[in-house]
This record gives C-alpha cells, sequence and structure tokens, in this order.
C-alpha cells in the first residue's frame, strides 16, 4: 500500500512529467525551436539529471520515475533545439 506522501510524489511527478510532453511533440511536429533558449534548457537538464541522482540516493521512486523521463523529454528538446537550430541557420545562409 502506499503512503499519502508517495501518492502526493506520484501525483506531482505525473503532472511535471506530462507537462513536457506537449513542448516535445510541438518541437519534433513542427521543427520550431526559436522560441526555445538553449542555455536554460541545459542548465534544466542538468538540474533534472541531479534531482534524479538525488532521487537513487533516497531511492525514492517517484522522484525517480519523474526525473528519468522528464530528463530524456528535456534532453530530447535540447537536442532538436541544437539540431533544428543549425538546419534553420545552414538554410537561411543558403537563401541569402
Amino acid at each position: 500500500m502506499l503512503s499519502p506522501s508517495d501518492i502526493l510524489g506520484y501525483a506531482a511527478a505525473t503532472l511535471t512529467t506530462l507537462a513536457f510532453f506537449p513542448q516535445a511533440w510541438h518541437c519534433w511536429k513542427n521543427r520550431d525551436v526559436t522560441s526555445i533558449s538553449l542555455p536554460m534548457y541545459f542548465v534544466f537538464s542538468l538540474g533534472v539529471a541531479l534531482w534524479l541522482l538525488y532521487g537513487v540516493c533516497l531511492q525514492s521512486w517517484p522522484i525517480i520515475i519523474a526525473n528519468s523521463i522528464t530528463l530524456v523529454l528535456a534532453c530530447l528538446i535540447l537536442f532538436m533545439k541544437i539540431r533544428f537550430s543549425s538546419q534553420h541557420d545552414a538554410s537561411r545562409d543558403n537563401a541569402a
């Protein structure tokens, strides 16, 4: 049986993790990353990785699961920012 604090942790983890899916989908579908800040996503991804390590140290599954998924999504957005920005820059240079 889950404790009330575990239920709260899983609920919070689910909501904050689900919040990343629309952004990741939008970036992938539209190849539009112009409004994404590269430094912000880099620092954010690093922070999520540290939260994941913290969850591992505590052996807290809500923290581990949520931050594992969020880290994957944040890194995908970070990858798309780097990849799609360079493609956008190359196409802009070719048009000039």
